[in-house]
């Protein structure tokens, strides 16, 4: 399953990083159908070591395909279905009094995994869910004042349904800031579910994937995305667009620094999974609409409105003159 990467040029590596990224998107796609780009986008924000939101109605396929993802990977994935009652502890862990040894023994929580999948996150609490906010920025969690590191590479692949209302409460605004991408499947088109219902009624699970990659492999694209060359112009012109969110008269709140971070990390992968080392201002606009708009939060009246998010940063994109530099300058 482990491949090194042959070529040790910039131009190999991310020829290499594409030939991966291929493998993984067709093992994926092969339960996950007619949604080849959501897949493809969802693959580049774990690549780039991402955390992921799937936002949609009931029934649209979230959970499969996160479990698709993380089924995909030769590594630990734990599962945490989130409910009213779930506690922080269950989350990130506790210490536990160990009578024979006469001290506190710490007993980790379900973030202790390569892949953590949170299913139905708006459900629990907002005390439980802020036990992610630490982990999920720095990779770590600490107890009783002691940290204790999460096993790298790390990423959370949540799931929520934004239809309920009962029972459920909203993420807050730092914990969304979080998830470098919010993804949505939406309904497939009529040949694509034949093949889902196919599939289902037969019997066939995510379960029966095969991993294609190792975490040692995840490990080695991770790098290879942070090595992508990303252009001073280029990265004026993300710069650009976020802090211009920032003064939108129909916002609340525009997009922070880690947002802006989270663009660049997002364009960098999304260059390599096409086999370039260098990151172009048409690999920064395939992936915004991924990595902003669930950063940007509305006022009250832009919403009675009929304003969207995803609306005012077409038109901000638009108004943005985009750069002209040479391949890898």
């Amino acid at each position: 399953m482990d491949r090194e990467v042959e070529d040790g040029t910039s131009a190999g590596r991310a020829a290499w990083f594409a030939d991966r990224f291929d493998a993984l998107a067709a093992n994926v796609e092969s339960f996950i159908k007619g949604k080849s780009d959501v897949v493809r986008m969802a693959l580049i924000c774990m690549l780039a070591e991402g955390h992921l939101l799937l936002e949609d109605v009931p029934g649209t396929g979230k959970t499969s395909l996160a479990k698709a993802m993380s089924q995909s990977i030769d590594g630990s994935m734990r599962r945490i279905q989130f409910t009213p009652d779930l506690l922080p502890s269950d989350v990130t862990g506790v210490q536990v009094y160990d009578s024979g040894k006469r001290e506190f023994v710490f007993h980790p929580g379900a973030v202790f995994a390569n892949i953590v999948l949170g299913d139905e996150i708006n459900r629990a609490s907002p005390k439980t869910q802020s036990a992610l906010l630490e982990v999920m920025a720095e990779r770590q969690v600490t107890i009783d004042s002691i940290p204790y590191l999460v096993p790298r590479p790390f990423i959370v692949i949540a799931t929520q349904n934004p239809v309920e209302q009962g029972g459920t409460y909203d993420l807050p605004e730092a914990e969304l800031d979080r998830f470098m991408m919010r993804a949505t499947l939406g309904y497939p088109d009529h040949d694509s579910e034949v093949q889902v219902v196919t599939n289902i009624t037969a019997g066939r699970t995510t379960d029966e994937l095969q991993a294609v990659m190792s975490t040692m492999d995840l490990q080695q694209m991770n790098q290879i995305a942070s090595s992508v060359h990303l252009a001073p112009a280029v990265l004026a012109y993300i710069v650009t667009i976020t802090a211009s969110t920032r003064t939108l008269p129909e916002l609340r709140l525009g997009i922070s620094p880690r947002g802006t971070i989270a663009v660049a990390k997002a364009a960098q992968a999304f260059a390599a999974a096409q086999g370039r080392s260098f990151v172009t201002a048409d690999d920064v606009k395939a992936v915004l609409q991924y990595v902003l708009p669930h950063r940007m939060i509305l006022r009250p009246e832009a919403e009675l409105q009929g304003r969207t998010a995803r609306e005012l940063l077409e038109t901000l994109v638009t108004s943005v003159p985009v750069p002209q530099v040479r391949a890898g300058v």
